[in-house]
């Protein structure tokens, strides 16, 4: 029940209508029973600074981000976390006693079903990305510390345990992968947004070879160079035109899609041919960023020709739950009940 004393959390984006979020939130707070309500706020980009004043004048707790303002809301925050740093990109926002916080749960939510236990941050090989990232040895300024002696909220260290809460059982459908990444080889689709939290991810597992395919070569070669000079450097990283695609799906032990292609409405579309994806390797695990349709046409390709499979229904439960946690500066919040509440909403079930 909303009364006079309900706190505010809330989603930005534009256009926003069609976000989940408030369901997946507003489940999860009345479960707790917390005094929040969690709601969709329409903001065009050049509305974006008014917006933040207004929210701070109000008494917002904190908010999600999405298109189009991952990357616009960067300069326009007090402080952002390393990990945001490093991908260039904020989908939580809280406020904190030096002002709005920006950090980045879409890694976190990205490796949640790939990690079976969660493993420990950075292990298997990309030990030169842990020490950067906690030496602090960085230009941009970081957030402090989370929660010391119940101070003011500020934004966590990147990839505390790796996933925000214990893994439901992965690959619905599917079989259990490997903990160690050291020898496994990724392959992503698209060079947007999406795909810095996904190389960020990799990064972490220890992948021992990550592969960006994309379409353009100038816009390629600036993302690879953005990661050298980058707080978190990948060294490990490789970029390719879309005709490379067949050859490097056969090597593929994770193949990810963090394009819009298979999106609803338009599901029977794949970002991968038919010719291509009978390249995958049986048991190689195909993780698609989409959760609407669900399956997408690239899973179920995928599945057909013995992968497993990952929607990304998942990612977008556990990027949300690892915010919510900073929100309400708790340990733990109702995974179950979050995941359930967009399935209903999907009619999954």
């Amino acid at each position: 029940m909303i009364k006079g004393t309900t706190k505010l959390l809330g989603v930005i984006g534009h256009p926003i209508a069609h976000s989940l979020s408030p369901a997946m939130h507003n489940a999860a707070i009345s479960h707790l029973g917390v005094d929040f309500v969690y709601l969709a706020f329409p903001v065009k980009p050049e509305d974006l600074k008014v917006a933040l004043l207004g929210f701070r004048a109000i008494g917002i707790q904190g908010f999600s981000i999405t298109i189009p303002h991952k990357q616009a809301i960067l300069p326009l925050l007090s402080e952002v976390s390393p990990i945001a740093r490093a991908i260039g990109a904020v989908n939580t926002v809280y406020l904190t006693d030096k002002g709005w916080c920006g950090t980045n749960t879409d890694v976190e939510g990205f490796l949640a079903p790939l990690q079976t236990p969660p493993t420990p941050p950075y292990q298997g090989g990309a030990k030169e990305v842990k020490s950067v990232l906690e030496s602090g040895n960085m230009t941009a300024e970081s957030c402090p510390p989370p929660y010391q002696g119940g101070a003011a909220q500020s934004c966590p260290p990147p990839y505390q345990g790796g996933a925000a809460q214990s893994c439901p059982p992965p690959y619905q459908g599917g079989a259990r992968g490997g903990s160690d990444w050291s020898q496994k080889v990724a392959v992503i689709l698209g060079n947007g947004g999406a795909a810095r939290a996904v190389v960020a991810g990799c990064a972490q597992l220890g992948c021992a070879e990550i592969h960006v395919v994309g379409r353009n070569e100038q816009n390629l070669a600036e993302f690879q160079q953005s990661w050298v000079n980058s707080p978190m450097p990948v060294k490990s990283l490789r970029v390719h035109t879309w005709n490379n695609l067949s050859s490097l799906i056969s090597q593929a032990d994770l193949l990810v899609n963090t394009t819009p292609v298979g999106m609803y409405p338009h599901g029977e579309m794949s970002p991968v041919a038919v010719g291509a994806i009978d390249q995958i390797s049986p048991g190689a695990i195909a993780y698609d960023l989409i959760y609407n349709p669900n399956p997408t046409q690239f899973l179920k390709d995928a599945q057909l020709r013995g992968a497993k499979t990952i929607d990304g229904l998942e990612m977008l439960v556990q990027q949300g739950a690892a915010a919510l946690k900073i929100w309400l500066e708790t340990d733990s919040v109702p995974v179950d009940v979050m995941r359930h509440a967009l399935r209903k909403h999907l009619g999954l079930d």
